[in-house]
């Protein structure tokens, strides 16, 4: 009987990477790699703040965004957080 040699997850440089690499494996080949992680549940945000931006400072936050797996509001209101709990 031979041993089959154990399947790695790459190290992946991009999303684009990463989604070409799922697209075509299956995860099922890499349960023993998987670790569970937990989650915690943002609050159930119930005010809005509409603020205007320019079109260059917006694809700024887009991308810083996107480099962090977030959504650009997301990220402006973690940086609003920081930046009034740093006042506190």
């Amino acid at each position: 009987m031979t041993k089959q040699k154990a399947n790695k997850i790459p190290d992946f440089k991009t999303r684009e990477e990463m989604a070409q690499f799922w697209d075509t494996h299956d995860v099922a080949d890499f349960v023993r790699e998987l670790k569970p992680v937990k989650l915690k549940a943002a609050k159930n945000l119930t005010n809005t703040l509409n603020v205007r931006i320019d079109t260059q400072d917006l694809e700024k936050l887009r991308e810083e965004a996107d480099a962090k797996g977030l959504g650009p509001s997301t990220l402006a209101r973690m940086w609003i957080k920081e930046r009034l709990n740093a006042h506190q």
